[in-house]
């Protein structure tokens, strides 16, 4: 195994390995995902599912807060909450713009803080 000793082998057939096992997976997904209908019943329930999980972190964030978190009151942390569902419903229901929203409120409550 002389391409190994080169000191890129490795690497090399650590890259080929990892598309070999996920390449397959992507196709077969493509053609899966085609054929689903994105109205259906099953993603409105993997979309519930992921909503419940966002919000179960959230609210284990909100009142058992962990490491710098642990630091903000909990005023300032059910305000920024407050926003974020704010953020949530203006932006039609739009998960990501409320967690962005949310903690964007946070960091500038720690700013305006200092």
């Amino acid at each position: 195994m002389a391409f190994l000793d080169d000191g890129t082998g490795g690497f090399l057939s650590l890259f080929l390995a990892g598309f070999v096992a996920t390449e397959m997976w992507r196709w077969l997904g493509l053609a899966v995902g085609s054929r689903l209908d994105v109205a259906g019943e099953p993603f409105q329930w993997v979309r519930a599912v992921a909503t419940a999980l966002v919000a179960g972190m959230v609210t284990r964030m909100l009142i058992f807060p962990a490491g710098a978190l642990a630091g903000i009151s909990m005023g300032v942390r059910i305000g920024a909450f407050a926003g974020g569902l704010a953020v949530y419903f203006l932006a039609r229901r739009n998960l990501v713009a409320g967690v962005v929203g949310g903690a964007a409120l946070l960091v500038a409550a720690q700013l305006i803080s200092r």
